[in-house]
C-alpha cells in the first residue's frame, strides 16, 4: 500500500491545516485532529484520482527525512496517508422503529453510530464467540 507524507499544522486562530509535499496544491482541514486525518485521506485521493483522469504522473512518496528537510514543515506533525484507505460514504434510505431513531439521535451522529453498529456486528460474525 502507498504511504504519503502529509504534513499538519496550526495557527492559534485556524483549524487543523493539512497539505502534501509530495502534492502540491492539495490541502485540506479539520476543526479537530481526527477530522483533519480523516480529511487528508479523501483530499489526497481526489487529487490523485484527478491526477489520473488527467493523465499526469503519480509521484512516488518521498520519504519522512526528505520532507522535514524543508525548513517550513519545522514545527509540524508529520503522518502517513494512503488513497487507498479512503472509503466514501453512500446515503441510504433505511427504516426504523422511532423510538430507535431518537435514542440513537440522543447519543451521536446517526450516521456515524450506524456505521459503527454495522462494524461491530459484521466483526463478531466473522469471529463468533
Amino acid at each position: 500500500m502507498t504511504r504519503y507524507i502529509a504534513i499538519m499544522s496550526k495557527d492559534q486562530d485556524s483549524d487543523y491545516g493539512v497539505h502534501f509535499p509530495d502534492f502540491p496544491g492539495c490541502v485540506t482541514a479539520g476543526s479537530t485532529v481526527e477530522e483533519a486525518k480523516r480529511m487528508a485521506v479523501e483530499a489526497l485521493a481526489g487529487h490523485i484520482a484527478l491526477m489520473r483522469e488527467d493523465g499526469e504522473t503519480i509521484p512516488e512518496p518521498s520519504s519522512y527525512d526528505e520532507v522535514m528537510k524543508d525548513p517550513d514543515n519545522h514545527g509540524t506533525f508529520a503522518f502517513e496517508v494512503s488513497p487507498e484507505d479512503y472509503d466514501p460514504s453512500v446515503r441510504v434510505n433505511v427504516t426504523l422503529p422511532r423510538s430507535v431513531l431518537e435514542a440513537i439521535g440522543k447519543r451521536r451522529n446517526r450516521s456515524a453510530f450506524l456505521a459503527e453498529a454495522a462494524r461491530e456486528k459484521l466483526a463478531q460474525q466473522k469471529h463468533p464467540a
